[in-house]
């Protein structure tokens, strides 16, 4: 199973992408110069993981020449490292594979977080408040929807393969991970957006409110993630923006009562 997970990364990220490039083109040709804006905006913040991505092949000895560069510039960062995931599956270094599965999973995680999820908020809002027979906006979110519940679900199989003596999880496992994610954020994204629609700009406060509340709770519970005090507080403050759609496991050891308290506090 580990071997299908960069594969299928890989897949997702190219549709999800081709699915992004003709709404972008959808809006152009429509005229819809909102619409088009907005989702060019949406590519902004992916240009935090590419950044990321140069600074550990920095780090890691490889120095960035101008096509490393140029691929990260085209925001094709992440697709040449899970190429380096494949080619070094064939090579039979488990370690090292490991190694660059980690460093791809955490950067795939942080794009979605940070470009599929505000994507899927758009395109959704598109779909049910501007223009509900709109087909591209709707595969575009939906895709966008999937390849951010798989963003992680690869991201638990890959903190699973760390723990000693675990092996890469059945397949029925990371199927039902994969729909558990999948509906909890479809849920999330389509209340928020229909609140939106009813409501306006209300569902800031409502976000806010939330926010607030999630960030002060992860103060609560004094994760040593991040040492420095200054990234100690913008890491939870991040962290609570991520805990309005979904819960990620941050601490070690049993987190049946964090989830309890996440999924109180959401419903």
């Amino acid at each position: 199973m580990r071997g299908a997970v960069p594969r299928l990364s890989l897949t997702l990220l190219a549709a999800e992408s081709g699915a992004r490039l003709c709404a972008i083109i959808h809006y152009l040709v429509r005229g819809q110069l909102g619409c088009f804006g907005l989702t060019l905006a949406c590519l902004v913040p992916g240009y935090a993981a590419q950044l990321l991505s140069i600074l550990w092949f920095r780090a890691d000895g490889h120095a960035p020449g101008c096509w490393l560069l140029a691929l990260h510039l085209l925001q094709l960062g992440l697709w040449k490292r899970y190429w380096d995931v494949l080619r070094a599956e064939t090579g039979g270094c488990t370690g090292e594979v490991l190694a660059q599965l980690g460093d791809v999973c955490v950067l795939r995680l942080l794009e979605a977080l940070l470009q599929t999820l505000p994507h899927l908020l758009l395109q959704t809002y598109v779909v049910v408040a501007v223009d509900p027979a709109g087909f591209i906006p709707g595969v575009s979110a939906g895709l966008s929807l999937l390849s951010l519940a798989w963003a992680l679900v690869s991201y638990s199989h890959f903190t699973c393969l760390l723990k000693p003596g675990h092996l890469s999880p059945p397949a029925a496992v990371i199927l039902c991970l994969l729909l558990w994610r999948t509906g909890m954020l479809g849920t999330r994204v389509l209340a928020l957006v229909l609140f939106a629609r009813l409501y306006s700009f209300w569902v800031f406060a409502v976000a806010g409110l939330h926010w607030l509340l999630m960030s002060f709770w992860l103060g609560a519970q004094q994760t040593d993630i991040v040492v420095q005090p200054c990234c100690w507080r913008l890491f939870n403050c991040l962290l609570g923006a991520v805990y309005i759609f979904c819960y990620i496991n941050v601490r070690p050891g049993p987190s049946k009562a964090r989830v309890a308290v996440f999924y109180a506090v959401s419903t």
